[in-house]
């Protein structure tokens, strides 16, 4: 155990040293593998504050159902009994003053609300219902808005329906994406390798004829590939960083025209150990493809 420790250790301390006997080709591969890693992550990270704002959305569709401004007592009774019908979930009478407070509480409209010369909003019923296809709640909307007394019918959360589908297709991008990039980083960490294995053909060879396995051999090139990954993992969190930094003030800019307090989530530290660990593995891959085919041409040339 303790020799195969100091094996490892050696084979380590082997990689570290030729990392640092090359530090511009070090740096441009990890460049390399952070641009490419950085891409999907930014995307995941973006779709993740989406996803948060989305989730701050009504989970269920609400129909709202405005009145007629001279809709009659009974008409105003009938439109109650309907909306306790089993089919509604939950109904709010919302009249019109409340309405009007809650449209001058709202930022950029108070000064607009008082300079109306009266009341111009309807009284409204918001219904919640049991149903949730898309087909059932056009359907009561339908049968709601042919009600006596009632102007006009309104479905709510459509756009956020389509905000989670989109969501949805944005995070199959993403897993696309992700896949895409690591080949591409399994195939730059591959390429630094087999220039290391190349410039140290003679080395391997004569390490083969006094008896030292593939194993052995492979062991330093599969740190150099994991630590080269590592490498990358790091520069795709300094990109991204930069990258954040940039959009954060533009983002709270535009997020506070909307009287929001929308601004980009940070990665946790579960997904920042993920993507290391990820570009590390991927790395460690590479390498190992590459050493090991150059191991078999060896073989067959022999």
């Amino acid at each position: 155990m303790i020799g195969w420790l100091r094996h490892q250790t050696q084979a380590l301390l082997a990689a570290q040293r030729r990392l640092l006997a090359q530090p511009v080709a070090t740096l441009l591969a990890a460049l390399a593998m952070g641009v490419a890693v950085s891409l999907p992550s930014a995307l995941y990270l973006g779709l993740g504050t989406l996803n948060r704002l989305a989730g701050n959305l009504p989970a269920s569709p609400e129909i709202s159902v405005f009145l007629d401004g001279d809709t009659a007592a009974a008409d105003r009774a009938a439109i109650a009994t309907r909306l306790k019908q089993s089919d509604i979930a939950q109904a709010r009478y919302v009249p019109k003053e409340e309405a009007l407070a809650t449209l001058s509480a709202a930022q950029d409209l108070a000064d607009i609300a008082a300079g109306l010369a009266q009341n111009p909003l309807p009284d409204a019923w918001v219904v919640r219902p049991h149903a949730s296809s898309r087909e059932q709640l056009d359907r009561l909307a339908l049968d709601l808005d042919k009600l006596p007394g009632v102007a006009e019918t309104h479905l709510d959360s459509q756009w956020a329906g389509r905000l989670q589908a989109a969501l949805a297709l944005g995070r199959t991008v993403v897993w696309v994406l992700a896949g895409l990039f690591a080949i591409a980083l399994t195939a730059i960490s591959g390429n630094a390798i087999r220039a290391q294995v190349l410039a140290r053909h003679n080395e391997i060879q004569v390490s083969r004829l006094i008896g030292a396995t593939d194993r052995h051999i492979r062991r330093p090139f599969l740190y150099l590939g994991a630590l080269q990954g590592l490498l990358g993992g790091l520069a795709a969190g300094v990109v991204l960083a930069v990258v954040g930094v940039i959009l954060r003030a533009p983002v709270e800019r535009l997020a506070a025209l909307y009287g929001s307090s929308f601004h980009l989530l940070p990665p946790t530290v579960i997904e920042i150990v993920g993507v290391l660990g990820l570009t590390t593995l991927f790395g460690w891959l590479g390498a190992w493809l590459t050493v090991s085919r150059t191991l078999r041409l060896a073989d067959s040339a022999a």
